[in-house]
């Protein structure tokens, strides 16, 4: 047993380092006010009673917003590709799904810019449109470059969990259901869709989590007129440098995020309690 207590302080000192102190540090920050440097501070709720009003509550809305639908896409084709992918061989499906996860290796601003690249009024898409006389095409700084950025940096996130859970489905299920006298589309319903459901949940947890806690897309491809909760976040500490505010926002985010983790977690036992 001391064996194990010398392996884990080091884990330990660094996760008290890197999590704790940071997030006591944010806990102090927007419960107080004074400035940055926490001297002649002051204990209050201001910060969080400024949430409340109505131009931060539109940005938390919109943000919701984007995420539910981010997430209903994303559900959509994730689903698709990943039922599409259970059906190859086991070698294929690994290099199938290893293709789907490549782009999650390049870093997030990098893959936003190649978005740039092909939405630009002088990019790759006009210039082809070009080619056939066609005028060009306003995709920058609108919804619809947000969605897309959003929907293909989440993807491999919903596309993962869903296909592990369909991987792991017994195929004599599926077999029986036939069997028994089910359609094809009964069986996918009443035992795929089913017995997938954790991985649905997982998916959607991830991606809703991820897709209102971001910053760098909406920024750059919303040309900067997409205010979101990660963009007000990241505002606060470096442009306006009111750490205060922007740490009780931090604060807010994380309580929503760890709401949808219990969400989660309670969702996925009750599947497993019905299986």
């Amino acid at each position: 047993m001391r064996h194990y207590t010398k392996l884990i302080r080091p884990y330990l000192i660094w996760s008290l380092l890197i999590v704790i102190v940071p997030l006591v540090l944010i806990v102090l920050y927007s419960f107080t006010t004074g400035g940055n440097e926490l001297v002649n501070i002051k204990f209050t709720t201001e910060n969080f009673s400024r949430i409340g009003e109505p131009i931060y509550m539109d940005v938390l809305k919109k943000s919701l917003l984007l995420g539910v639908f981010s997430v209903s896409i994303c559900l959509v084709l994730g689903y698709i590709l990943a039922y599409v992918i259970s059906r190859f061989k086991d070698s294929t499906q690994d290099l199938l799904i290893l293709l789907v996860t490549i782009p999650m290796w390049i870093n997030t601003l990098l893959r936003t810019y190649a978005w740039i690249s092909l939405l630009a009024d002088n990019g790759l898409i006009n210039r082809f449109l070009s080619i056939f006389g066609l005028d060009p095409v306003t995709f920058m700084y609108t919804d619809f470059a947000v969605m897309l950025g959003l929907i293909s940096d989440m993807l491999p996130f919903m596309v993962i969990p869903i296909h592990t859970s369909i991987r792991k489905i017994d195929p004599s299920l599926i077999e029986a259901s036939h069997d028994l006298g089910a359609s094809k589309s009964q069986t996918f319903w009443k035992v795929t869709f089913k017995m997938s459901i954790p991985g649905v949940i997982s998916g959607v947890m991830m991606t809703f989590l991820l897709s209102i806690s971001t910053f760098v897309i909406p920024k750059l491809l919303g040309g900067g007129q997409y205010m979101l909760i990660g963009n007000l976040i990241e505002n606060q500490f470096i442009s306006v440098g009111n750490w205060n505010f922007g740490s009780a926002i931090s604060i807010i985010l994380t309580i929503i995020i760890f709401l949808g983790l219990l969400l989660m977690k309670r969702f996925d036992k009750d599947e497993k309690e019905d299986a």
